[in-house]
């Protein structure tokens, strides 16, 4: 073209956006998508972990899937803000078709929706000034009053302190989420508020209504908003819908509802209330939990992103009444956290064969999702995910090599090496308990035979005194009578004695 030279600082000379716009859009656009993928992965040895250490991993969760204690699991381990194993084992059923990726896979996470979504409510509400921690629950839950209940406070409710049951059977008595609602606002208090510790789903129920209305939302849709979508946690859902279904572990195969259990929560309680209830219904990925654990790690922020305050992560994540913080539980030498884990570390599992474990002081978590509730093969699944939680969190701390207290010596074997009442001990010990009871049953005929020999020794003896005494005030006739008949009998039993004796030759 006559008489054009080419702009030189980017412009466009048709008006369309200038090339640097461009190029820092695309940067925009690749940052996004960098925050919907999970965290960046590193080298085991680039954050300070041994890679070999950290193998342990696969044998101790393989080793669950092999005893059936679940027919897959996805791992996640991350540290410094890298994650260095992410993993899946098995598959989503035992039909063996569809293989557990951590990156795709969903999981029911039961009671992991008590601190990943509910707790977290709280927190973003908190950080607000919508929500006084220390405020009766009254004050947002009018219905929730009269008697104890006005004395039951959020901070009662986040330790399990609020003298609330464990539980009630909702999808019993309740044919509608407001019916199963109303059911848990009368729920009874069982002592006086902050004097008892009885962990309970109501509570957690009852801290999903107060984030409701605090916020003047329901408690899925003020996640999506306020935490979920700005973290890029796409997969992280209550109710997933039907295009996720089939990367969706299945669970019950035989519930109360009659058929099996896909996508759909697994809580009875839970399905109760219409899918969305503070102690349970959220489903994710162990992928996206990764990015969650990363941003509590960092202070409540991700990829620049604030999502809850430092103080906040601060407040709510440091042990306030015995074991438990503030809706999370602490390590306390068990609860799936292993036995080397920080005092600070806090986490929680799930029924359905969950659990999330974070470590400030090393910088580090650990996710595990599991389906143990499908159809387990093990005799007592519940003892294999027990020791696989603790295996996985012990291999993975035992992995760090740039630890200030040093690095700590591997032991001889994992729980899962040993495997101690998962399948054949469990056979043995019934085995064992069968010839105990045989041993007590016997002891007891012992024992009465004895007494019994007794008893006739006794009245031997009785009728023995009554014949002496009959002897002596009796006549010497009939005494000389007896000894000539004693005489008498005596060398008739020497024949057949001897006669016996060489028959028996």
């Amino acid at each position: 073209m006559v008489g054009y030279s080419a702009p030189t600082d980017g412009s466009s000379p048709y008006g369309r956006p200038p090339l640097v716009l461009l190029l820092a859009a695309l940067a925009i656009a690749a940052a996004d998508m960098t925050a919907t993928s999970g965290l960046p992965e590193r080298e085991p040895a680039a954050v300070g972990m041994s890679s070999a250490r950290l193998s342990t991993i696969d044998r101790v969760v393989q080793r669950g899937v092999d005893a059936g204690g679940y027919p897959g699991a996805s791992v996640v381990v991350g540290r410094k803000g890298y994650s260095v194993l992410s993993r899946g084992f098995g598959a989503l059923d035992w039909s063996g078709r569809t293989r557990v990726s951590s990156q795709e896979s969903i999981y029911d996470l039961a009671s992991l929706t008590k601190v990943v979504a509910t707790t977290t409510a709280i927190m973003v509400l908190y950080d607000a000034g919508k929500v006084d921690i220390d405020a009766p629950v009254s004050r947002y839950l009018p219905d929730f009053s009269g008697g104890l209940r006005d004395q039951v406070t959020v901070r009662h409710l986040l330790t399990h302190r609020a003298g609330l049951p464990a539980g009630r059977e909702l999808w019993r008595i309740a044919k509608t989420p407001a019916e199963a609602r109303a059911a848990v606002l009368a729920s009874p208090i069982q002592c006086a508020p902050g004097n008892c510790y009885e962990y309970s789903d109501l509570g957690a129920d009852l801290l999903g209504f107060v984030a409701e209305a605090a916020s003047g939302q329901k408690l899925d849709t003020f996640l999506e908003r306020t935490v979920f979508a700005k973290l890029g946690m796409s997969d992280t859902h209550f109710r997933p819908d039907a295009m996720s279904a089939g990367r969706t572990a299945p669970t019950e195969i035989a519930p109360p509802r009659g058929y099996p259990l896909r996508g759909e929560v697994h809580d009875e309680n839970a399905y109760a209330l219409g899918g969305v209830a503070g102690h349970a219904g959220l489903f994710s990925t162990a992928e996206d939990l990764s990015v969650f654990a990363q941003m509590l790690l960092d202070g409540g922020v991700y990829n620049g992103v604030r999502v809850v305050s430092d103080s906040a992560v601060a407040l709510f994540t440091k042990r306030a009444a015995g074991h438990r913080a503030l809706g999370w539980d602490t390590c306390d030498g068990g609860a799936g956290c292993g036995q080397y884990m920080s005092e600070r570390a806090f986490g929680h599992t799930g029924f359905t064969g969950t659990s999330l474990w974070i470590d400030p002081d090393r910088q580090m978590f650990v996710i595990l999702l599991t389906n143990r509730v499908h159809a387990a093969r093990a005799r007592r699944p519940s003892k294999v995910i027990a020791d696989v939680r603790n295996d996985l969190a012990d291999a993975a701390v035992l992995a760090v090599m740039d630890d200030p207290t040093g690095v700590m010596a591997m032991p001889v074997s994992f729980r899962a090496d040993r495997a101690q009442d998962w399948n054949r001990p469990l056979r043995s010990s019934r085995a064992s308990s069968a010839a105990s009871r045989r041993r007590v049953a016997a002891a007891k005929r012992a024992s009465a035979k004895r007494a019994s020999a007794k008893r006739t020794t006794a009245k031997k003896s009785s009728v023995k005194s009554s014949s002496k005494s009959t002897a002596k005030s009796g006549t010497k006739a009939s005494v000389s009578k007896s000894s000539a008949g004693a005489k008498k009998k005596s060398p008739v039993k020497k024949p057949v004695f001897k006669k016996s004796a060489k028959k028996k030759r």
